[in-house]
């Protein structure tokens, strides 16, 4: 008996599982069914890519137009605001030399003076304009402080502010007058006690170790 029937059978059997395969794409590459799934990965990455740079920019547009805002309303009371610091001045130094112990109409008057300095100083702020008066010991900051003279001091370090002269004033950041201050000298500050500054000598005699 010859086995030729038989083998045309498996072969024939072996073509039609090669075409059920490659209908179903069985037989094709591994790496071939990645390639959609890739190029959908690139397309999400390139479309975040651009929904970032777009955040991104509309955040610089925010800023810049914030800015420019601030700038608008800046301009636009600079010069009123200029105006009105020799009032809240005056009232400064009103109250500076109004006397402190007293009774009566005066007390009365030196209270419509804080009143009246508070009110202004309120409507200051709400309008940007904020008063710079800095505190004994502050940090010296040439953006916002004038250094009028230099004094040394006991209790400040050098290069701190030692005392307001006259306060200062910046619009929304800006400033539009710096604080005029007495700034401490060099060296100033709070001083370590000298351990040789006095000692007994053998004789009973004291030795001044600064001499």
């Amino acid at each position: 008996m010859s086995d030729k029937p038989l083998n045309d059978d498996f072969n024939e059997l072996d073509a039609d599982m090669a075409e059920t395969n490659a209908e179903h794409g069985l037989d094709a590459d591994p790496s071939d069914n990645l390639a959609p799934l890739d190029a959908v990965i690139a397309e999400r990455d390139e479309w975040k890519d651009r929904a970032l740079r777009v955040a991104a920019e509309m955040e610089n547009l925010k800023r810049r137009a914030e800015t420019q805002q601030n700038d608008a309303r800046a301009f636009a009371i600079q010069r009123f605001a200029k105006d009105l610091l020799g009032v809240a001045d005056n009232l400064e130094r009103a109250l500076m030399a109004a006397p402190k112990d007293t009774d009566g109409p005066t007390v009365a008057l030196v209270t419509g003076l804080e009143m009246t300095q508070k009110a202004l100083l309120q409507a200051f702020e709400t309008n940007g304009l904020k008063r710079v008066a800095p505190e004994a010991g502050e940090a010296f900051n040439p953006h916002l402080h004038q250094a009028m003279i230099e004094q040394p001091s006991d209790t400040v370090p050098g290069g701190a502010v030692l005392q307001t002269m006259q306060s200062g004033f910046e619009l929304f950041g800006r400033t539009i007058r710096p604080a005029m201050v007495v700034v401490a000298a060099k060296g100033s500050g709070a001083q370590g006690a000298n351990p040789y500054g006095a000692a007994p000598a053998p004789e009973g005699q004291t030795f001044d170790g600064k001499a």
